[in-house]
């Protein structure tokens, strides 16, 4: 491990020499993540993208991609586009990334699961924006809005994240 690494450990997430308090999902860690147990999968994992609200905020990096209306990330493990981002009008099951609430304004994607979802692994990782201090995610890391911003700038494609 390097200090450039994203590492979740029982207490937190370290990144470049700091602890950020974060949450993980509500199954808990787990070395077998199935699609909907809530679990967040250990394993070292890569950074393949970032998404941002441009009308919320300005962009974080020079790669990261806007969110705009109309972008969902398809969650049906029978579409051929599971655990992709994809376009409405799109009918299989989906989460629409553009939300009314904050929590997807900025949204770093990591590659569990993709390009090549396996069907039943269970769909995307995201680090996006804790709902509050200690309440669990669907599988995801959260972390506190300005955590997360200032981590967005310091990270790069194929910056690791550990799951301990």
């Amino acid at each position: 491990m390097t200090p450039m690494d994203m590492v979740v450990t029982p207490r937190g997430m370290r990144f470049a020499g700091r602890l950020f308090p974060c949450t993980i999902g509500r199954g808990g860690l787990s070395d077998t993540k199935q699609e909907g147990d809530g679990a967040t999968p250990r394993g070292c994992h890569q950074i393949v993208g970032m998404l941002y609200r441009p009308d919320r905020m300005a962009c974080p990096t020079d790669w990261a991609v806007p969110i705009r209306p109309g972008d969902l990330w398809s969650d049906d493990s029978s579409d051929e586009d599971y655990n992709h981002m994809v376009r409405a009008p799109y009918a299989p099951s989906h989460e629409r990334l553009r939300r009314a609430d904050p929590l997807y304004d900025l949204v770093i994607l990591t590659d569990w699961n993709w390009p090549h979802a396996v069907k039943g692994r269970g769909s995307a990782i995201f680090m996006h924006r804790w709902r509050r201090p200690g309440y669990p995610t669907e599988g995801c890391i959260g972390l506190r809005p300005n955590d997360l911003r200032w981590i967005a700038p310091r990270i790069g494609y194929g910056t690791r994240l550990i799951v301990l």
